[in-house]
Formats: C-alpha cells, sequence, structure tokens
C-alpha cells in the first residue's frame, strides 16, 4: 500500500540528557525491504508494513545509526544513505559488495558528527541537514530499478536545540510523479492552522524539477527558518529538486495566509500540467474543513492533466 508518508517515524529521544547527545548514542534498528503490488517495493519498520516512501528516519547529530536490513524479497538490493559517514562495508554499493542478496540481512552503521575546528580558522562540517536514502543494488549496480519502483525514504539528521514540528511529510518527486502516484491520486497532506509542520523533499529520477508550495514561504537555510531578526536570507516559495538531491523546511500551517486547500507542485510547467501536483490541506484550528476547501478538492480531483510535452497552447482554459 503507498503512503504519502512515512509509517513509521524514527524520532530522536528529546528527553536523553546533554551529556548522552554529546557522546553520541548508538542506535539499532531494523528495516524489511519487500515486495508490493503492482510490481513496487519499499521499506518498512515492521514486516508487512511498507511502503513508498519508506519510513523516515531521524538522528541528532553525534549518533550512530545501526540498520539491521532484512531483504524478504527475490531481488538483490541494498540500502544507500547520504549525508552521514559510513565505511565500505555500509556503502550499500556493489563495488564494494555491499548488498543484500535475496533472503540475505545485513547490516549497515551510518555514523553522524558535530562540526568541529580543524585549525587554520576553517571547520570541518557537521551531519546536521535534510538528507535520503535508497536501494543501490537492484536492477543495475546503481540501483535504478529500485529507485524507480520505491526503494527510498527521508533522513533527518538534527542539532541538540532544533525546533520539532507537529507534523512531517515526505515528499519525492521522481520522474513524473510524486511519491510513485499522479495527480489526483497524490497525496494530500493535512495539518491544523497553526501547527508546525516538516517538509522533506527528495529527487530521483532523471528529470529536474522544482518544488513549488502555494500560500507559504520559508527561509533557505539548513531549517526553513531565520536565526534572528537581523538575519538577511533569501526567503523562498520555489526550490530546485534535482535527481539525487534533498532539502527541507519547517513552516507555521496557514501563517499569514490562513486555512485552505494549497498546492504543492513541480514548477516546470509540463511537470505539473503532467500530474505532478498535489494538496497541503490546512484545516481550521478545531480540525473543521475550512470554508471553500471541499470545492477545492472536488475541483482537484476532477482537473485534467494532459502529460508531458505539451504544446504552449495545450491545456488552456477559455
Amino acid at each position: 500500500m503507498l503512503a504519502g508518508t512515512a509509517a513509521g517515524v524514527l524520532a530522536p529521544a528529546v528527553g536523553a540528557a546533554d551529556a548522552a547527545f554529546a557522546a553520541g548514542l548508538t542506535r539499532q534498528i531494523t528495516i524489511y525491504a519487500e515486495a508490493l503490488p503492482g510490481g513496487l517495493y519499499g521499506y518498512g519498520l515492521e514486516p508487512g508494513k511498507a511502503t513508498i516512501p519508506g519510513p523516515l528516519l531521524e538522528v541528532y547529530e553525534g549518533d550512530t545509526l545501526e540498520i539491521e536490513l532484512v531483504n524478504r524479497t527475490d531481488k538483490r538490493l541494498s540500502i544507500h544513505p547520504h549525508g552521514v559517514i559510513y565505511d565500505t562495508a555500509s556503502d550499500g554499493a556493489p563495488l564494494n559488495a555491499s548488498f543484500n542478496n535475496p533472503g540475505e540481512t545485513r547490516k549497515y552503521t551510518w555514523r553522524t558528527r558535530a562540526r568541529y575546528d580543524a585549525g587554520g580558522g576553517f571547520w570541518m562540517p557537521g551531519s546536521a541537514g535534510y538528507w535520503h536514502y535508497h536501494d543501490h543494488a537492484m536492477g543495475t549496480d546503481h540501483g535504478t530499478a529500485g529507485l524507480a519502483r520505491g526503494l527510498y525514504g527521508g533522513l533527518i539528521v538534527r542539532k541538540r536545540g532544533d525546533l520539532l514540528p507537529s507534523k512531517q511529510y515526505t515528499v519525492v518527486f521522481n520522474e513524473m510523479l510524486i511519491n510513485h502516484a499522479m495527480a489526483p491520486d497524490t497525496p494530500m497532506f493535512e495539518a491544523r492552522l497553526g501547527e508546525r509542520v516538516e517538509w522533506v523533499c527528495i529527487g530521483y529520477g532523471s528529470l529536474p524539477h522544482t518544488f513549488h508550495l502555494h500560500g507559504h514561504r520559508w527561509a533557505d537555510t539548513r531549517t526553513g527558518m531565520l536565526s534572528s531578526a537581523a538575519d538577511n536570507v533569501a526567503i523562498v516559495d520555489n526550490k530546485n529538486l534535482d535527481p539525487g538531491s534533498s532539502f527541507g523546511f519547517q513552516v507555521i500551517a496557514g501563517e499569514g495566509s490562513g486555512p485552505g486547500a494549497w498546492m504543492y507542485h513541480c514548477h516546470v510547467q509540463t511537470h505539473s500540467d503532467g500530474g505532478m501536483v498535489g494538496l497541503f490541506l490546512v484545516r481550521n484550528p478545531d480540525g473543521s474543513l475550512p470554508d471553500g476547501a471541499q470545492d477545492a478538492i472536488d475541483r482537484f480531483k476532477e482537473h485534467g492533466h494532459t502529460g508531458h510535452g505539451l504544446s504552449p497552447d495545450a491545456g488552456t482554459h477559455s
């Protein structure tokens, strides 16, 4: 079953002592790679619970994540991360003989760190950011079939003290699909007016994309927030999302714009016309639908998407 959000979220242990975070925690999880209907595949935190995208994983800088990947399929596959630290045995690439044969269980270890003073006025970067993980072994040595069939998910490395959201959503642009669906079957994400919502945006495939969210803006920073009243970083509502790239941000649902049915979509026009569109439903504070929202949802479900490669005059309305 496809899901717009991860079925499970591995969240940081926010109540742990600062000393434990400074030393770094080693966290152990099991991920199951499974076949899904329609020739698709997914990752899940429990047997029979695989989704597309897979579970959103979270750690703090300094933590180590040990993943036991259980391959419950008849295909060769792996799990390869972006943004964290790993050795060749945990690369998840056939080049380093790092993969799971059909039915095999294998451990992958991902490490993270805070930035540190490298001397001479230079600093080595830490691991904090919005990253992702994916198969790197199915079909080809680059995992082309695994990516095309749903083996991917989001990964967040936080700094201690980061604000935590009320809602989290993972959005994957992959070829002409959003979370492996086309409009009107793309995910409708929901929040109540005033809730803090975190978006994790990931790009795969062979096509360039941009991510645009109606009615909301964010700072072009690691978190999407300004660091102070004097922070003059650029404010955006549209950002490139090319294959292999990822970013994330937080917004306050409906802040300044109010509740309603807001679109998110690729701003490459032939892509949005071709079905790369979804809805972000901001409900009233009591959870009820705002005026006009149901009409907008109905119009979205009835809207025609005419496919890729449109002429400039295609799909226009009189």
